[in-house]
């Protein structure tokens, strides 16, 4: 990884601390999807500031670029965080439909259960 890839990833990994801790604190964003997106934001720095690490794992894994590398962990990690959010949209979108059917025959909505989303 060149020294102006690695400065660039330290910089996108410290703006995305700092981003989240603004959502956090402005109650934009909740908790627990902060929590996710910290692990990101500093495994990010982390695999920036351990080049030999990096460039162990790219060699290891065939790839001539430690960029390369950090990319496709990259792109694995956001793919787990969409099947996350995924799934809590799911139970979401379950909760909203059993809350229409009770409005509909006239239940009180609070009687309805709270899913499980993970």
């Amino acid at each position: 990884m060149s020294g102006l890839a690695q400065a660039l990833t330290i910089v996108i990994a410290v703006g995305a601390v700092a981003l989240v801790v603004a959502l956090v604190r402005s109650r934009r964003l909740k908790e627990r999807y902060a929590l996710i997106w910290l692990l990101v934001a500093f495994g990010m720095l982390a695999l920036a500031l351990a080049r030999p690490l990096l460039d162990s794992v790219s060699r290891a894994l065939g790839i001539q670029s430690g960029t390369t590398t950090l990319f496709l962990i990259a792109t694995l990690v956001i793919l787990g965080i969409l099947l996350q959010l995924s799934m809590s949209l799911s139970a979401l979108e379950e909760k909203v439909r059993d809350i229409a059917e009770a409005v509909a025959l006239g239940e009180s909505p609070e009687t309805v259960e709270e899913p499980n989303d993970g």
